[in-house]
């Protein structure tokens, strides 16, 4: 079962393969595995199109559309920072597996909401963010430092921290992506707020 898993995922995210680094790929093949084995998920293709939990959703698609568009614009900005400034330091492979793994904890988010939602009292609501999970579940596998920080600092919460500069292309990737899906007419409109943004996001946190 568990190769199984590992295959769909790199038939989920082929990108994968153009990570260089074969022992990054290999990680980034066995975090998605964890994370999506705590789950009642058994590929990333399964896991609802959501930006938060029944919000900013995709109105046809997965997550696995998401996370590779994402990875497409973050890799995009390193390759063209790269090309007109050659001098500055980009680490192309972290960019790629972090922007394919920047919501690796979005599984156990997604299967875990309606039992928070229950009873908010008990459990807190969410009672952890796929941010915070995310980075558990790139250190529990042996992922590099570099892409936990990623999983945990491309949402709000990296505002109380000082981003990578791989982090920070990740991060603007993965915002223009749900921007420009609004602006597209892919996302429900009725899970948007004003101005097309998230109702559980304030407009400051998307700056």
């Amino acid at each position: 079962m568990k190769e199984a898993m590992k295959e769909q995922i790199v038939r989920d995210l082929p990108e994968i393969k153009d990570i260089t680094d074969g022992s990054l790929r290999e990680k980034v093949v066995e975090g998605w595995a964890f994370a999506l084995s705590q789950t009642k998920f058994k590929a990333i293709s399964e896991v609802p199109p959501w930006g938060n939990p029944k919000v900013f959703v995709i109105k046809r698609g997965s997550q696995a559309d998401h996370l590779r568009g994402v990875a497409h614009l973050a890799v995009g900005f390193a390759d063209e920072f790269k090309r007109s400034w050659p001098e500055i330091r980009v680490n192309r492979d972290i960019v790629l597996a972090g922007a394919l793994c920047h919501d690796i904890g979005k599984p156990w988010e997604f299967h875990n909401h309606e039992r928070w939602s229950a009873d908010p009292s008990a459990t807190g609501f969410p009672s952890i963010r796929h941010p915070a999970y995310g980075a558990h579940v790139c250190l529990t596998v042996g992922l590099p430092e570099e892409i936990a920080h990623i999983a945990m600092a491309h949402s709000p919460e990296g505002e109380q921290l000082v981003r990578s500069l791989e982090c920070t292309m990740v991060r603007y990737a993965d915002n223009t992506w749900w921007r420009i899906a609004g602006v597209c007419g892919l996302l429900k409109p009725e899970t948007m707020g004003p101005m097309g943004f998230p109702y559980s996001i304030r407009k400051t946190d998307l700056d």
